[in-house]
């Protein structure tokens, strides 16, 4: 296991140098936009080479820009702000991570129960209604769907908040006096509900196929004909294999949850990492975007590396085992092949 988990932290490290690499040669070496050019000629605001003390040749400017981004932790100063940008994201991010990570754990509570009755009814009217009912959020683009859950339960019904963020811990200092876990939730649920809707039929259709597949295996058949029942057949044999593909899917959907975390933010106005990209963008904040861009590569290569743990310990079956790996044993295969000898022993003589 610590041979598996030091492995991935290898490839996670290779894979963030790529991701420098890359991010380095599109912000320093192709042609910046013409108008902010002509600005950081005039003096008016200090470009990415001056920020990051680009100068000399490639080799020399990407280990300047290494150095600033790993070693200093320095992402430069926006261009329209003035601030630092790591300042900047570092308040947008928690707002942003709690609505993905909120989002996906109401839309596996939605994809779980639905892709469960539908495998166990399949083909039935229940089956159908629900699998159209999911089909309905994802057919939906999140600004319209958005808009219409603000609208039917922020400003018909009254239930909720049709904007704004509450921080999740209250501080007396801080400009924004909304603040608790509970009015935090409470600001939070249409937006996660409307990140639900997205996700919820994609997954829920996922686990619907990936337990009739494993509901027809053999192993499957032998266990109820031993007498097990339903629960205890899903509990044991059927769950487990189907939530592989699960958890590969949700370390892969980390990119894409942003995407529709950008337009979430937008319609209910939270102080994300969404709404500072456009903004950005509009203004021509290069140094801001650099960090944004960073931050989500970076986060797509930390849960990926979580998804890959995660998925040994669910099924400790796979093996990823590289040349002079040692094959982990357990206790009680160890007793059985030490007893095989034995046991052959006396079956001979």
């Amino acid at each position: 296991m610590l041979v598996f988990i030091g492995r991935r932290l290898l490839w996670a490290v290779l894979l963030g140098f790529v991701v420098t690499v890359i991010t380095f040669l599109i912000f320093f070496v192709l042609p910046a936009d013409s108008r902010n050019a002509q600005r950081n000629e005039r003096g008016f605001e200090p470009g990415l080479q001056t920020q990051f003390n680009a100068r000399g040749s490639l080799p020399e400017q990407y280990v300047r820009f290494l150095g600033h981004v790993v070693l200093h932790g320095s992402l430069g100063d926006s261009t329209r702000s003035r601030e630092p940008v790591t300042a900047v994201i570092a308040r947008t991010l928690p707002v942003t991570a709690s609505l993905v990570i909120g989002g996906a754990i109401l839309f596996l509570l939605i994809a779980f129960p639905i892709g469960l009755l539908s495998a166990l009814r399949p083909r039935s009217l229940l089956d159908k209604g629900l699998m159209l009912l999911v089909l309905a959020g994802l057919s939906a683009h999140p600004v319209w769907l958005g808009l219409v859950l603000s609208y039917v339960f922020g400003v018909k019904l009254h239930l909720f908040p049709v904007g704004g963020y509450c921080d999740l811990f209250y501080d007396s200092e801080s400009t924004n006096l909304c603040g608790g876990p509970r009015y935090w939730a409470y600001h939070m649920f249409l937006p996660w509900l409307t990140f639900a809707m997205l996700f919820a039929a994609l997954y829920a259709r996922m686990i619907r196929a990936n337990l009739l597949e494993a509901m027809d295996e053999d192993y499957v058949r032998t266990a109820r004909a031993k007498g097990a029942g339903t629960f205890r057949v899903l509990r044991v044999h059927v769950l487990r294999n189907a939530l592989l593909p699960v958890i590969t899917m949700i370390g892969m959907d980390v990119g894409v949850a942003f995407g529709g975390a950008l337009f979430i933010e937008t319609v209910f106005e939270l102080p994300g990492m969404g709404r500072l990209l456009v903004r950005s963008l509009a203004n021509g904040d290069l140094p801001m975007i650099l960090g944004v861009v960073l931050v989500v590569s970076f986060a797509v290569l930390i849960a990926n590396l979580i998804v890959d743990i995660a998925y040994s310990l669910v099924d400790p079956r796979v093996r990823l085992r590289g040349k002079g790996d040692a094959v982990v044993v357990s206790p009680g295969l160890r007793r059985q092949l030490h007893a095989q000898p034995q046991q052959a022993t006396e079956s001979a003589t």
